[in-house]
Parts: structure tokens; C-alpha cells; sequence
């Protein structure tokens, strides 16, 4: 067993259990993950690649594989409808990962049309056996993201984890969806407690946990051994550590943006998200800039999601227009995050 991965636990009490940022593409690139991390995320996973692509050395996909030693431990995360690609790229990554993470749970047109992601939960021998390849072929502990199942027929979650444990797979997570619902509907937490009680490795909920209430619930609903979030950390990385400070595992003066802020509470709760996010935003320009540069595309997805919300954000996309350089671009919003409320 790996150092990052801890045994199963049992029914939760309120002590503190991981809580790991998913893989999202044109989301989780390498200064996000960064600021997860300093925002309470105790794992971080980069986006999901394909694993051909890698094989042939596609440099637009061997640039999401970047990490930097602050963010430890580095799991790269690879999809593929190819058996031997995925082991293969599993071989050229494992030599500076420490886990290596593999996507069946991505539920993308582009990505299932190639019997990849989700759409291998509906060949599950294929799946298993993708698995027990990858693992037998690296030195590095193998885990796996996927769903309940692909909608058709009953779900296979359960069965899956059970023999994904069976060929050493180490830790699994569940998303509770299926590939054909993708994000509507309620997050079935009760599939997913049923697959954390048959396997003796742990298994990570994900799906509808965006605050400390939700956190809570699911833990006490599931036992899972953490939580992973998605959708409710695009534009908000703070979201782990308000979940840590809502359930007791850290105090509030802990927070970077309350510890670097004398005034924070004497601010009204508006003027406390703006500096949050401010907070937030310009670690996320100084990790970019650090990383190779700021990037135009990205910094405008993320200075749209960091403001999504907030009173006056639609002022945001005239101001990225109105910058005639990324730097200025990434003061502008500095700025407006920054205006007294």
C-alpha cells in the first residue's frame, strides 16, 4: 500500500477524510491544482489525457502531464479505449508519478465514441482486464475513477470495484451517475455506500458535495474513505478549505485569505467572497506565471468561473477585452475583485 493511499476506514465521526480535487478538462491545469492545494485539497489530479496521444508524444497532451514539486503526490490521470496505449502511457508516466489514476467515468461524446471513459463500464471484462494489464506493467499504485454504470441495464459499480480490487487496483472512486444521466439528477450516494461495503480498499464518493453540509452527509451516508469534488470548485478552489472550517478540521484563522487580512471580520459576507476569490485568483496568476507564462485561454476560463456570482462579473468579460496582454488581463480582474464593498 502506498504512503498516499490509507487503509479503509469505517463509519465516519467527524474526523478529517481527504479530500481530493477531480480531474477536469480545461479546469484542473497545473496552477489550479496549485491553488487546490492551498486552498485544503489533499489530492489533486490532473487533467484526464488521452493515453494514445501520449504514446505518440503529442505535445498538447504531455503539457497537462506538468506538475512541479509543490504539488505532491502527482497523479496523472489517462483515458483510452486502447489496451496496450493505456498500459504504454502508464509506463512513460510512472517513472516521476506517484499514482497513476485511470478515467472510466468521463461520460464526453469524444471520449465514449471511442469506447473510453464511461462507455468501458458496458465491457467490463475489457475494463478489468485493461487494469490487471496496467498494473502488472508499473511499480506505482494503479486507482480508478468511474460511475454506477452506463444507464443501460442495471448498474455494475459494485461488481466492477469487487474485481478491480481482485487484480490490484488500490483505491477506487465512484461518481453516482451514470454515463447517460452525465450531470442531472441527484448524485445516488446510497449505490455508492453499497460498493464502499464489498471492497477492503478505499473507495472516494464524488457528486454533489459543494459545501461542509453536503460534505457531511455524504461521509455519514457512505463511509467513503473522502470525497472528491468537481463541479463545485471550478471558480471557487476555496470550497476545501470551507468545507474544513465548516466541519472542524481547521480553523477559519488558518485560511490564507483570513490570515493575510487583518480587516476579514470586519468585512460583510459580500466583501468576504470577493476577497477569497481575489486571494485565490492572484495565486492562481502567480503559479501561472511561474508554470511558463499566463495563457490567454485559460486565464479567461478561469477569471470567469472565479467570478461567477459575484455582484458586477459580467463587467468581467468587457474588462478581458478592453487588456491588450495576459498581464494586464490578470491585474484588471485583480482590480475588480479588489474594489472596496
Amino acid at each position: 500500500m502506498s504512503s498516499f493511499i490509507a487503509p479503509k476506514p469505517g463509519v465516519w465521526d467527524g474526523e478529517p477524510r481527504p479530500l481530493f480535487l477531480a480531474p477536469m478538462s480545461g479546469v484542473t491545469d497545473l496552477p489550479f491544482r496549485l491553488v487546490a492545494k492551498e486552498c485544503g485539497a489533499d489530492f489533486t489530479i490532473t487533467e484526464f489525457t488521452n493515453s494514445t496521444a501520449l504514446t505518440r508524444e503529442a505535445a498538447t497532451s504531455w503539457r497537462r502531464m506538468e506538475t512541479n514539486d509543490e504539488e505532491v503526490p502527482f497523479i496523472p490521470q489517462i483515458f483510452g479505449g486502447d489496451p496496450g496505449d493505456m498500459a504504454t502511457a502508464a509506463e512513460m508516466l510512472a517513472p516521476n508519478a506517484d499514482l497513476i489514476d485511470l478515467n472510466f467515468g468521463c461520460p464526453a461524446p469524444k471520449v465514449t465514441n471511442i469506447c473510453a471513459g464511461a462507455a468501458l463500464m458496458g465491457e467490463p471484462d475489457r475494463l478489468v482486464s485493461m487494469v490487471e494489464s496496467i498494473v502488472n506493467r508499473i511499480d506505482i499504485p494503479v486507482t480508478a475513477k468511474m460511475r454506477l454504470g452506463t444507464g443501460k441495464g442495471a448498474n455494475n459499480a459494485t461488481e466492477l470495484c469487487q474485481r478491480l480490487e481482485e487484480v490490484g487496483a488500490q483505491r477506487l472512486c465512484i461518481h453516482g451517475r451514470t454515463l447517460r444521466q452525465r450531470y442531472a439528477g441527484e448524485a445516488d450516494w446510497t449505490s455508492i455506500k453499497e460498493a464502499v461495503h464489498a471492497v477492503d480498499v478505499p473507495v472516494v464518493a464524488n457528486g454533489d458535495v459543494v459545501d461542509a453540509g453536503s460534505a457531511a452527509a455524504c461521509l455519514e451516508h457512505t463511509a467513503a474513505a473522502g470525497l472528491m469534488i468537481g463541479r463545485g470548485a471550478i471558480g471557487r478552489p476555496s470550497v476545501f478549505a470551507e468545507i474544513k472550517v465548516g466541519l472542524g478540521w481547521m480553523k477559519e484563522d488558518a485560511l490564507p485569505w483570513v490570515a493575510s487580512n487583518e480587516a476579514w471580520y470586519d468585512l460583510n459576507p459580500e466583501a468576504q467572497a470577493f476577497a477569497s476569490r481575489k486571494w485565490c485568483w492572484d495565486r492562481y496568476v502567480h503559479h501561472a506565471t511561474k508554470a511558463g507564462g499566463l495563457q490567454g485561454k485559460w486565464m479567461q476560463r478561469h477569471a470567469i468561473a472565479f467570478t461567477k456570482g459575484l455582484p458586477g462579473a459580467k463587467r468581467v468579460r468587457t474588462l478581458m477585452h478592453q487588456q491588450d496582454t495576459n498581464e494586464a488581463m490578470a491585474e484588471a480582474i485583480s482590480g475588480f475583485l479588489a474594489e472596496e464593498r
